[in-house]
């Protein structure tokens, strides 16, 4: 992967980027914001939590930035959320799908059916709902970037978590097929962000988890990886 500049609006070139993030209150998604942030990139968040939302936005209270409460479960919510992007800041050039969820561990025939469809609608659809509504006002552009975020998990399977293994499954199947249909100058990634103690791994490894690295260690050279993919990697699945 190579560097490179995007158009800014007015037509010259800048290394500055426009970045949504779903899932932005915590985790991955809140240590990517602020590393994205720190670098000058202009980050347009969502979340569905009222209360972290607002202390990441005390955090970045520059007016570049923008961050909005938004269930990307929900079809209109995000349509409503493309309408306020639009308006204030124009297409994005990179969006990260980020936010997640995962199941309790458990046996695929103990896992309650809503907790089923929490993981497949905020996992899945909640990725589907994003590229729905933004990807239009980039291809009439014909420039962005689209990061999926998938898994190890989304490449192979575990027990008690098939409900978030066949959701990231569905991602990596997604992402490929998406990548056939976006025109010349764009590129949509599944890229895996490795194993990084968050309340997903948790929830999954008990008190084991914090042996791995934290989300500001990893942000570093997920920020870094994130702004360096260009239209040759379209269609590719990553790892940071």
């Amino acid at each position: 992967m190579t560097s490179y500049n995007v158009l800014s609006r007015g037509g010259a070139r800048s290394s500055l980027r426009t970045v949504l993030i779903t899932g932005v209150s915590k985790g991955l998604g809140r240590a990517l914001a602020l590393e994205m942030a720190r670098h000058g990139h202009a980050v347009i968040g969502c979340s569905r939590s009222d209360d972290k939302l607002a202390a990441l936005k005390s955090e970045l209270s520059d007016s570049k930035h923008l961050f909005v409460n938004v269930d990307i479960r929900v079809n209109s919510s995000v349509e409503e959320l493309l309408r306020m992007v639009m308006e204030k800041k124009g297409a994005p050039d990179i969006i990260v799908n980020n936010a997640g969820t995962i199941n309790k561990n458990n046996k695929i025939w103990e896992v309650p059916e809503e907790e089923f469809d929490a993981v497949m609608d905020t996992n899945v659809k909640g990725t589907v709902n994003v590229l729905r509504h933004f990807l239009p006002p980039m291809i009439e552009r014909k420039q962005g970037i689209i990061v999926n975020f998938s898994s190890g998990w989304g490449r192979s399977g575990a027990a008690l978590v098939a409900p978030y293994c066949a959701s990231k499954w569905a991602i990596e199947g997604l992402t490929k097929s998406v990548a056939k249909e976006l025109p010349e100058g764009m590129a949509i990634v599944a890229l895996n962000p490795g194993v990084i103690n968050t309340d997903m791994l948790t929830s999954c490894f008990g008190s084991s988890a914090s042996i791995y690295q934290a989300p500001d260690a990893w942000a570093v050279k997920a920020a870094a990886m994130i702004l360096n993919l260009t239209r040759s990697d379209n269609g590719a699945s990553l790892t940071v």
